[in-house]
């Protein structure tokens, strides 16, 4: 069974490249018939705040993309205690001493010399009583993972391809502070395994870190998931994924923006197929191809965020909105409205209108026209084809055709000069209500 993960730090709140990792990994999950876990990298406890994970949840729940199990890597220390027990005792982890400072030194001498700035191992010529001399002086170590760098590290990757990293170039990573806190690399190996993930995506800048994990679960004897890195989200002025967006969705609710356009945009940016609007979250995992997704760096435009949000409106059926719609409005005022809307709240701009009273000047030129027109109206049967066989009588009678003809009667019965059709609009509006409108 496919399992995936999302695993977010809980110190601040969703942006749009990380709601996308969520939704590709959900998706992998949907796709695949398998679970979705939600796990807080919270071991930064300093950084770390109840708020931005209840934050996290919230996003998560707003989008429709819920996991089956949710899990804090805060609750998991003694698991990673374990494990590193085990990698020391195969000698793939040893403690250090060296302070930050002098780890900065020995990096800025190396660059100097033009060499890449990898940690010399210095650490592993300690012997016991060097040990003991440290732990006498109250000096505690970090640990470090030891890396395997007599073959390269290589995978197939779901996006890239085939990639390889050479083991030699990087330094063996912290995985323990001095001060006993945990970090990013060996915690997310060890739960990846307690939960039995199987398959994961996430950014590009991950590439790296994937080589040395992969090099961690091979050591505590676990297969390896399959990995995918997605490029990198683009704004319109080609920054990172982590500084646009940055508003979250906390603010895409408050600008009108409907989850099910924050997921179509997402789903299809940075593949080979076209963004479409869609109107529940099947028809995303319906049209989902970890294949398709390519390369080259994918823009987020708010925009085109926008306009794929008017879209989804556009498409979604009354029973998936009456109840964040205006108690007024009915089914068919929604299906006449809902293709001119940008937002779900215009809607009640609409029903306003549909309602009354509406104000509209009427242009000298067009005063008579109008008296004709609501004379014309006053005579005919009431049907929900009145539109049609109004306009066609004042055709006839007045002689105005196309927007002379058209424009003044809907500005006339709506105060607007553009909006949904007037075939729908006019049975909604009503008999007595639309010749009151025209003065009649």
């Amino acid at each position: 069974m496919i399992v995936t993960r999302f695993a977010p730090s809980p110190t601040g709140r969703l942006h749009a490249g990380n709601v996308r990792t969520a939704l590709v990994n959900w998706l992998l999950a949907r796709a695949g018939g398998g679970r979705f876990v939600l796990r807080m990298d919270d071991t930064d406890l300093a950084r770390s705040t109840a708020d931005s994970a209840a934050s996290i949840h919230a996003d998560l729940a707003w989008l429709g993309l819920v996991p089956d199990l949710a899990v804090r890597q805060s609750d998991r220390f003694a698991l990673y205690e374990a494990a590193l027990a085990r990698l020391a005792a195969a000698g793939r982890a040893y403690r250090a001493y060296e302070t930050p400072e002098a780890l900065e030194l020995k990096r800025k001498v190396l660059q100097v010399r033009g060499l890449p700035p990898v940690y010399d191992r210095a650490a592993l010529a300690l012997t016991e009583a060097d040990h003991a001399a440290f732990k006498a002086a109250g000096t505690a170590p970090h640990w470090r993972f030891r890396l395997d760098t007599t073959v390269p590290i290589r995978w197939h990757d779901g996006v890239r391809g085939d990639c390889h990293v050479d083991p030699a170039s990087l330094s063996d990573p912290i995985v323990r502070r001095a001060d006993g806190s945990w970090l990013y690399m060996l915690p997310s190996v060890v739960d990846d395994i307690d939960l039995g993930i199987t398959d994961i995506f996430r950014g590009e800048d991950h590439v790296t870190n994937s080589a040395v994990q992969i090099q961690m679960f091979e050591a505590l004897g676990a297969p390896v998931p399959r990995l995918a890195h997605g490029a990198l989200l683009t704004g319109a002025d080609a920054a990172l994924s982590k500084r646009i967006g940055s508003e979250g969705v906390d603010a895409w609710a408050a600008a009108g923006i409907e989850p099910l356009a924050v997921l179509g945009l997402l789903a299809r940016l940075g593949t080979s197929r076209p963004v479409e609007a869609v109107t529940d979250h099947a028809a995303l995992v319906a049209g989902f191809d970890l294949a398709s997704f390519g390369r080259a760096p994918p823009r987020f435009d708010p925009a085109d965020l926008a306009a794929v949000n008017a879209r989804t409106l556009h498409l979604l059926p009354f029973e998936a909105v009456h109840h964040r719609l205006p108690p007024a409005m009915t089914e068919a005022g929604w299906l006449a409205v809902r293709g001119n809307l940008a937002t779900l709240a215009d809607a009640a701009d609409w029903q306003a209108v549909i309602a009354g009273p509406v104000a509209a000047d009427i242009a000298a030129e067009d005063q008579d026209f109008i008296a004709a027109a609501a004379a014309a109206l006053a005579g005919l049967e009431w049907g929900d084809d009145i539109w049609a066989r109004w306009t066609a009588v004042v055709k006839a009678t007045t002689g105005r055709k196309g927007r002379a003809l058209f424009h003044p009667l809907r500005h006339a019965l709506t105060g607007r000069d553009q909006g949904p059709e007037m075939a729908a609009l006019l049975p909604l509006i009503g008999r007595d209500a639309a010749l009151a409108r025209l003065g009649g």
